[in-house]
């Protein structure tokens, strides 16, 4: 099979495609053999040695990647045969998903609906957990103020049309047109540029100088401290990304003193189990979902036509490199893909 590896962290060119051995479905497992592949932004990070995890990245060489969505081929000893032709999307462990096939753990991969295409559901594998959970965190309401960064981005999107949903009053944050122009599109009633300075001075005009009841700050760094800094007292401001490369500041003194609760990403990564707010105290704890059972509601909205991912970009496997430097450039609508149609 082709596979895409990384043999070293740095630009793009790092990624390199080369045969690679297919995968054998060991016990318990089953192998997928991938249409699409997901691009997230935190793995070009990773790919730069900049992973915002501190962690180092993986060990090299590696393939990276972390989700397929594709045709089970086979399955390993103690997995039900029945399994074989279904499509399904599923997470790789964190690396191996820039290839043609990968192994997994049977219990991981996700059914497919019918009714969604398989690209789409591969764009809502990860994205579409996040948005969701993350939604459900910050829990905004009717008539809310909602402030949205990289509303034109993969998460960002979907975030904005959760929100319009939920009845709130969405504010689309985006560097460049083309990005506040989908955000429009699904329901975001205003649109601001924040590459221009004083930017939060539109948002604090139309909320009547109160500032957003809830903000997902994807971008963090000097925009997400803006940000921060235009909050609603009482608000609740949620990290959900790093894309600058430096998160917010938002100094737990600040935040106690104007009532606004810092929450996030943070909270979603361990399955069923009460996760501490940062910040001022929460009523109650919030119960981090299953991931999973997120990314199948994901899929269960795309179904009925509540959840529409924007799929701005599709690269072939080989082309990974170059699906890499324009995610940096900012050149990307939605998400991207690649797939391994030939």
């Amino acid at each position: 099979m082709r596979a895409v590896w990384m043999h070293e962290f740095g630009p793009p060119d790092v990624l390199a495609p080369a045969d690679t051995p297919d995968p054998v479905a060991g016990p318990g497992q089953a192998v997928v053999r991938a249409s699409y592949v997901s691009i997230t932004f935190i793995e070009t990070q990773v790919r730069a040695g900049r992973s915002p995890r501190g962690d180092g990245g993986p060990a090299l060489p590696v393939i990276p990647g972390n989700g397929v969505g594709g045709t089970v081929t086979a399955v390993g000893a103690g997995v039900d045969e029945h399994l074989v032709g279904r499509r399904v999307v599923t997470t790789t462990g964190g690396t191996g998903g820039y290839a043609e096939q990968v192994a997994v753990p049977a219990g991981e991969v996700i059914d497919v609906p019918d009714a969604v295409d398989l690209a789409d559901a591969t764009a809502l594998l990860a994205d579409g957990r996040t948005a969701i959970g993350l939604h459900r965190l910050a829990a905004p309401g009717s008539g809310d103020w909602v402030l949205v960064e990289a509303a034109g981005g993969g998460v960002g999107s979907l975030l904005v049309q959760l929100a319009a949903g939920s009845g709130a009053r969405v504010i689309g944050a985006a560097g460049n047109a083309a990005k506040r122009d989908l955000a429009r599109d699904l329901g975001a009633d205003l649109t601001v540029d924040y590459t221009v300075p004083g930017w939060t001075g539109a948002i604090l005009d139309a909320t009547g100088g109160a500032g957003p009841a809830i903000a997902f700050d994807s971008v963090g760094g000097d925009i997400g401290r803006a940000a921060f800094e235009a909050m609603a007292p009482g608000g609740r401001f949620v990290l959900s990304g790093v894309a600058s490369g430096t998160f917010t500041d938002t100094r737990p003194a600040d935040g106690d003193r104007r009532g606004v609760r810092v929450t996030g990403l943070h909270e979603l990564g361990a399955r069923g189990s009460a996760a501490r707010h940062v910040g001022p105290a929460a009523t109650s704890p919030f119960v981090a979902p299953d991931l999973n059972e997120l990314t199948r509601e994901a899929l269960a909205m795309a179904a009925t036509g509540h959840l529409r991912p924007t799929i701005g970009q599709v690269f072939a496997l080989e082309e990974a490199a170059a699906a890499h430097a324009a995610i940096e450039a900012r050149a990307t609508l939605g998400k991207t893909l690649l797939t391994t149609a030939r």
